[in-house]
């Protein structure tokens, strides 16, 4: 019986490595084909966003900050960490008016009775009715800040929240050149903590904080306002119930008319 000749073994293929190698070549090229799609950014689309969302905050599309800078593509290999308002409240709130200098003058009646109507619409528009109370008197216009809507229990910080309404209230002001009054009241509930041993530095300090807010951000010259605590002697509602103590415990902002400013102290 004839023996069967031994096939003869195929000869290795030492170019297998070429497939691996096109395969990486493949998954490399579009690796960076999505990282050069990712680094486009449709410029006029991110302004449109940014414009969208600071007009459903109440910035009005003609303010001189809504002038809105996009990052060039280049500018983006470092990232900013994101910053979050701090316990003090004292994050930079934005001009709602020109920085340049803008003529001023004494506002009497009509000028009080135009600032009130002014916020008045402002505040029913962003039904903000119940953070506000405005007033004429004797003294000038009185603008009351409820505590609830600018200040936490116990707390002298400015809430970050408030700061929108802030700038409309400095805004309707920029034009006078009366004297300012800031007033902290409280209820007559005894505080006593290692910040506030009582409703008189509690007050105080809120009235100083709100002026030192328009001093710092919106130009208010120094000298022109005053600020004062009157603790819980000052009432304007009962403080046996709870909407009364809530009723006294505010921030006035007082524009002085020319009655008011009589009893300030004068510059030599």
């Amino acid at each position: 019986m004839a023996r069967r000749k031994k096939k003869p073994e195929p000869h290795a293929n030492h170019e297998r490595w070429l497939v691996s190698y096109a395969d990486f070549i493949t998954l490399l090229f579009a690796v960076f084909v999505t990282l050069f799609a990712m680094s486009q950014t449709d410029k006029r689309k991110v302004e449109e966003v940014i414009a969208s969302l600071r007009e459903s905050f109440g910035y009005a599309k003609s303010s001189p900050m809504s002038n809105v800078n996009v990052l060039d593509s280049t500018e983006l290999s470092q990232i900013p960490a994101i910053t979050t308002p701090s316990a003090r409240g004292d994050m930079q709130p934005q001009m709602p008016f020109s920085k340049t200098t803008r003529q001023k003058h004494r506002a009497e009646e009509k000028d009080f009775k135009k600032a009130r109507a002014s916020l008045e619409a402002y505040l029913l528009k962003n039904d903000l009715q119940d953070k506000v109370n405005l007033e004429i008197d004797r003294r000038g216009l009185v603008i009351s800040l409820k505590e609830a809507g600018f200040f936490d229990s116990g707390s002298a910080d400015i809430r970050v929240s408030s700061y929108p309404l802030l700038a409309k209230i400095a805004e309707s002001l920029a034009d006078y050149s009366n004297n300012i009054r800031v007033e902290g009241h409280t209820d007559n509930i005894p505080i006593n903590t290692q910040t506030f041993p009582s409703n008189w530095e509690l007050s105080t300090a809120r009235s100083t904080n709100i002026v030192r807010h328009l001093v710092s951000y919106y130009k208010f010259e120094p000298e022109k306002l005053s600020a004062t605590g009157y603790a819980e002697f000052r009432a304007v509602a009962d403080n046996g119930s709870t909407e009364g103590r809530a009723k006294n415990r505010r921030v006035d902002i007082v524009v002085l008319s020319s009655d008011g400013e009589r009893s300030e102290p004068r510059n030599i």
